[in-house]
């Protein structure tokens, strides 16, 4: 099967991609690699190939959801992508996890049903959990590069402004430390296509008390410093 979201051709792509579900984002990331080409724009799904520290490196926007997020995924490992790591945003769902901080996920709750439903039946679960080597990979450039970080589970919610008052004591009571949109469905395709996934978040707001959300700033300045990394550990991924 041919991709028709992402209209590239393999030789444009690396086997290795940093994904966000931001273009704008995607389009900042971009800036980091060495000659940047822009492959795909179709859609709105930006993807560009470039070049960090001498090894080929993809950065694509995944948009938003599970969804969008395997029809993305899907069609860059149509075209030879074999290795992920998402960089994203989260709400926290503990007080301890604060505006700004990073998480690096090592599993991901879900709902029943939704995309990893379609794909894997209903009534039968799998685990969406990362590539045990490339998440240790992530953990260890970050300690390198001094930007702290905690490891944990987090949510995947299907609905941005679905949350009642109840939302935050039920799934930070089952373990989870943050919520996102889209670490479930890359962490079951991984599973499912064979592939390398991981994924590190940054903590936009707070749900656990007043909320609270991050400036822009701030925002930028932490995705400049963890890109960086995840770009290293792709550039020196096997």
């Amino acid at each position: 099967m041919n991709p028709v979201h992402i209209l590239a051709k393999p030789e444009d792509l690396a086997q290795k991609a940093l994904i966000a579900g931001d273009p704008g984002r995607v389009k900042k990331i971009s800036e980091f690699l060495d000659k940047p080409k822009l492959v795909n724009d179709n859609r709105g799904f930006l993807v560009y190939t470039g070049n960090y520290k001498g090894s080929k490196v993809t950065i694509a926007t995944h948009g938003i959801g599970g969804p969008s997020t395997a029809i993305v995924v899907e069609e860059l490992h149509m075209l030879g992508v074999k290795t992920f790591i998402r960089l994203g945003t989260a709400g926290s769902l503990v007080p301890t996890l604060k505006i700004g901080d990073v998480l690096v996920a090592t599993g991901a709750s879900h709902l029943p049903g939704g995309t990893i439903g379609q794909y894997v039946g209903q009534g039968v679960t799998i685990s969406p959990a990362p590539d045990i080597a490339l998440t240790m990979a992530l953990t260890q450039k970050l300690r390198e590069r001094g930007i702290n970080f905690r490891e944990g589970m987090l949510f995947s919610s299907d609905a941005f402004y679905a949350e009642d008052s109840s939302f935050v004591q039920k799934w930070s009571s089952l373990g989870n430390l943050a919520v996102e949109m889209e670490c479930a469905t890359l962490f079951s395709l991984g599973r499912l296509r064979g592939l390398r996934t991981a994924a590190s978040v940054i903590i936009s707001d707070e749900l656990a008390g007043e909320t609270k959300w991050i400036d822009r700033s701030t925002l930028e300045s932490k995705v400049e410093q963890v890109s960086k990394a995840v770009l290293e550990v792709l550039a020196e991924a096997g």
